[in-house]
């Protein structure tokens, strides 16, 4: 089932990743590269809490998962192993009536022909194979004996170093090795923002196992891997589970399915999870003439263990948590008029800024330095923003757009000049409802970083 496109809320949701500092085209003033984006000061902030929440979920919580920091270049015989340098490839189509260059599978069918999706044109070339890794070279001389490739995924480091990880960490199976890290596509069509990108990060885990374990763990992983996204706030009717075919599954796989998500230009996927078999380590294994058996020492026995792997994209679980916060509402200007509001509703633990932090008024030294204070009590436990400038609801409007949860607001009443009772209290704001309470300073930041836990 497909999901209608909004064009009109996707182009306001990039408007707004450039102008309030999440995202920004890649060497902008330059013209900019397609399918290259760079993340802006808010943008990098997301991005690292999506991504810290990931490995705290999948290694720090866990007894059974490690790390990995693979490098991005490596030998050349690695990608010959797993097959990436012979069958890594997209087919592509030329229109020869507006020059688009396409992927096959972009094509649309009119009465049973097949057209161009940008000119409708059916003067089309064959499809034909396009290598998707961005070659380079590794050395002084650029000759085919120091070809190499710039990562397509982040995997094979973790296939080729498993018997080292494996002794160090003296891990029984099953047990995973988890990696994020920078992977490079040289995509033929990057399209939709950020989602199909040349330059994307991705968090992936090699879950390893015995043999007869990997259908239950793949059900396993599919059901971890969707708490996950729920428990950063994307929407679980949003959120769909795509039972990969026999016929469209890669050949080694015994189960696949894509977790998808409904962005506003449809229905696409926000993360894979396979059940890979044993084919990795067994092509390493017989490529390197290195052994990459585990010995299980209860039955004695030497086998190459099977892997589960859900393989998330950090660049996709950003925008879908942009897309998914993304929000008009009314609410009254400092006048009490009605006026459209645009919040990005991100659940707490992900937000970039926690807290904003206001003097009432710029002009009042005692409130200004109290305000300063309270950013410093709060500061090294989460990310705080302070602002001094132009009226309350104003500053209160910048930090809804950014997805600010909680303000803070110091005013007369902090220094008791209205009532003594409400000395050393402050005006606490929830973003979503608008709803305001006094809270103590000495309180303060337990309150908000439990809420935001």
């Amino acid at each position: 089932m497909s999901t209608p496109a909004d064009t009109q809320r996707m182009e306001k949701i990039v408007s707004l990743c450039k102008r309030r500092g999440f995202i920004f085209q890649s060497s902008e003033i330059y013209g900019g590269l397609n399918g290259l984006w760079d993340y802006g000061p808010l943008g990098v902030e997301l991005k690292r809490n999506v991504k810290n929440y990931w490995w705290r979920v999948m290694v720090h919580e866990r007894d059974d998962v490690v790390g990995l920091d693979g490098s991005i270049l490596m030998n050349r015989a690695v990608w010959k192993a797993s097959g990436h340098e012979d069958t890594f490839t997209d087919p592509m189509i030329d229109c020869r009536s507006c020059k688009a260059r396409l992927r096959a599978d972009q094509l649309t069918e009119k009465k049973g022909a097949k057209q161009c999706p940008v000119c409708g044109g059916k003067d089309l070339t064959e499809p034909r194979a396009f290598n998707l890794m961005f070659k380079t070279f590794v050395g002084a001389t650029e000759d085919e004996s120091n070809v190499t490739y710039l990562r397509p995924e982040t995997a094979q480091a973790i296939f080729v170093q498993f018997k080292n990880v494996l002794e160090v960490s003296r891990k029984k199976l099953p047990f995973g090795i988890a990696q994020i890290g920078k992977a490079f596509r040289n995509e033929i069509n990057p399209r939709n923002f950020t989602f199909r990108s040349r330059e994307f990060e991705q968090m992936e885990l090699e879950y390893f196992c015995r043999p007869e374990e990997g259908m239950a763990l793949l059900d396993y992983w599919k059901e971890e891997r969707l708490k996950f996204y729920q428990n950063i706030g994307l929407a679980r009717d949003r959120l769909h589970v795509m039972t990969v075919s026999d016929e469209e599954r890669a050949f080694y796989s015994k189960g696949t399915y894509d977790i998808e998500y409904d962005f506003p230009f449809g229905r696409q996927e926000l993360e894979g999870v396979a059940y890979r078999t044993d084919y990795d380590l067994s092509q390493h294994q017989k490529a390197s003439g290195k052994s990459l058996e585990y010995f299980d020492e209860e039955t004695k026995q030497r086998f190459i263990p099977h892997v589960v792997e859900p393989s998330a994209g950090v660049d996709r679980t950003v925008l879908a948590l942009i897309c998914d916060a993304y929000t008009e509402d009314e609410a009254p200007d400092e006048k009490g008029k009605m006026e459209t509001r645009t919040v990005l509703r991100f659940h707490p633990r992900v937000a970039p800024v926690k807290c904003g932090v206001f003097p009432l008024l710029k002009n009042n030294a005692e409130l200004v330095a109290r305000a300063k204070a309270i950013v410093d009590l709060l500061r090294p436990q989460m990310f705080v923003f302070y602002d001094e400038s132009g009226a309350i609801g104003r500053r209160y409007r910048r930090q809804d757009e950014i997805g600010t949860p909680f303000c803070v607001t110091v005013d007369f009443e902090t220094l008791g000049e209205k009532d003594r009772q409400l000395a050393d209290t402050v005006t606490l704001r929830e973003r979503d409802s608008m709803k305001q309470e006094r809270v103590k300073i000495s309180e303060l930041r337990e309150l908000i970083a439990a809420r935001i836990a």
